[in-house]
């Protein structure tokens, strides 16, 4: 019996979700089944109104192998993406034609109901959502709602617990190391400190493993705080022991200075601390205390621009094949997965139990800020 299948992309864009779109709808077609692709993430079942068929253009889109035919050929999402969860929304975002019907005057609503009423509308039998941990948490509340889900795990920061991969990764590294290399030229030209900032709000992985690969001198991840005056010597020195004369350090987006770092003498904090990320204030930080010149670069979205990597081309088209496999078993409220190299798959409650960080013991020296590497033999390709 031929289902219909609803799939949406949430959270922020990596390379690689075309291709895992076209690879569901792919299969799905293959076996006779039907596919719809919501569009902006769960905004665009927050957004359908049922009473008004108008709304459906813009919420929906039937994906044919006409409209998928192409799409793997550039990055991002072609259904476009959103960090809408419709559990906490914002009583200022509720749609118009549904604020008549919401109980309650809090700072956020959940319009989890809504959300059931427009999957029953669509006769969707089935969600494949593509996220990150917040996509897939709202992907667990459908989960317990009783909607069949089969979860795809995609994020740069490759946080999602339960699976060693997540679709962009590996472009999100490669993107990194390559602008690192080229950046070089800059900071060595005029010899001073480089301080790259790299995404990685919780887990620290991309930035440790793009300052592995790229050779840089020092890498602060999320994980463990960090002492500016430690890093400010280490730095000086390694630009004094440079024939270049230069170092260059990465960061992530969510390290933090050791408690007290950035007190003044009265107590209070610097200024810039408040308007400034980690890697904007670690900037004036070490310029401040080593009086050397310093070039400070945000990657951002340049380390999620443009098409997909090889591997990670690889990784979506066998993910949203295997979900759609999954689906044809029956096999619902799972999340595929890449552990040790092998593709599988695990209930997508393991999501909420527990965190994914960063092996610090076995691959961090946090004395030093660097990578550590003490052997490799028998290690995953990306070693864990």
């Amino acid at each position: 019996m031929s289902r219909t299948i609803g799939i949406l992309t949430g959270g922020g864009d990596v390379p690689g979700l075309n291709p895992c779109i076209k690879a569901v709808a792919l299969r799905a077609i293959e076996h006779g089944d039907r596919v719809i692709g919501i569009r902006r993430g769960w905004g665009g079942l927050l957004q359908y109104n049922p009473d008004d068929p108008e709304s459906a253009s813009s919420c929906v889109l039937p994906l044919n192998l006409e409209v998928v035919r192409t799409i793997d050929r550039s990055g991002g999402t072609f259904l476009h993406s959103s960090r809408t969860n419709p559990a906490q929304t914002p009583a200022s975002e509720v749609p118009q034609f549904l604020k008549g019907g919401v109980a309650g005057s809090g700072p956020l609503v959940d319009l989890t109901a809504h959300i059931l009423k427009v999957l029953a509308y669509l006769k969707i039998d089935v969600l494949v959502p593509i996220g990150g941990g917040e996509t897939l948490d709202y992907s667990l509340r459908m989960h317990q709602e009783g909607i069949p889900v089969v979860a795809i795990p995609q994020t740069m920061d490759n946080d999602v617990f339960g699976t060693d991969y997540c679709i962009g990764y590996s472009t999100a590294v490669s993107r990194s190391v390559e602008f690192i290399t080229q950046l070089r030229s800059a900071i060595g030209s005029h010899e001073r400190i480089g301080i790259v900032e790299l995404f990685g709000r919780n887990s620290g992985e991309t930035c440790l493993v793009s300052a592995y690969l790229s050779g840089v001198d020092r890498a602060v991840i999320s994980e463990v705080p960090f002492d500016p005056d430690r890093l400010a010597r280490l730095l000086a020195d390694d630009r004094k022991k440079s024939p270049s004369q230069y170092a260059i350090m990465t960061i992530s987006e969510g390290a933090h200075m050791i408690e007290g770092a950035l007190e003044g003498p009265e107590g209070d904090p610097y200024a810039y601390r408040r308007a400034s990320g980690i890697g904007a204030v670690t900037a004036e930080e070490i310029k401040r205390r080593t009086g050397l010149g310093v070039i400070y670069q945000q990657l951002a979205y340049m380390m999620r621009s443009g098409p997909p990597d090889s591997l990670d081309r690889m990784v979506a088209i066998n993910f949203g094949t295997l979900a759609v496999d999954l689906i044809q078993e029956r096999q619902y409220g799972r999340l595929v997965v890449l552990n040790e190299g092998r593709y599988g798959h695990e209930t997508v409650c393991i999501i909420s139990q527990g965190v994914k960080r960063v092996d610090v013991e076995t691959f961090y020296d946090s004395a030093n800020y660097r990578p550590k590497v003490a052997g490799v033999l028998g290690k995953p390709m990306f070693l864990y």
